[in-house]
C-alpha cells in the first residue's frame, strides 16, 4: 500500500514505515503531522483524485528538525577579477510515515 502526497509544491510517493526528507514544516519535533493534500491511494485497486482525494490522509510524525549540508555557490568572471563565493544550507523536517488512510 502506498500514497502519492504533495507537500512543500513536490510530490512524494510514501509507503507506511518510510522517513521522508520534506521543505521545513513549522512542528515541533515529536509532533503528529497530517498531509491532507493525497493525490494517489493504491490498496487493491489504484484511486487517484482530481486534484486530491476527498477524505483522505496520510499522517505522519516529525523526527527532526535540522538543516541540510551546505551547498557552495561560486560565481567566476574571467578577466574581471570577479569572484563571488557563498554558501546556503536548506532546512528541512525529516518525517516517518505512521498511518495512510
Amino acid at each position: 500500500m502506498y500514497a502519492v502526497i504533495e507537500t512543500g509544491g513536490k510530490q512524494y510517493r510514501v509507503c507506511q514505515g518510510d522517513k521522508i526528507k520534506v521543505e521545513k514544516l513549522d512542528i515541533k519535533e515529536g509532533e503528529k503531522v497530517t498531509f491532507d493534500k493525497v493525490l494517489v491511494i493504491s490498496d487493491n485497486g489504484i484511486k487517484v483524485g482530481k486534484p486530491y482525494l476527498e477524505g483522505a490522509k496520510v499522517e505522519g510524525k516529525v523526527l527532526l528538525q535540522a538543516k541540510d549540508k551546505k551547498v557552495v555557490v561560486y560565481k567566476y568572471k574571467a578577466k574581471k577579477n570577479q569572484r563571488n563565493k557563498k554558501g546556503h544550507r536548506q532546512p528541512f523536517s525529516l518525517v516517518e510515515i505512521e498511518n495512510i488512510g
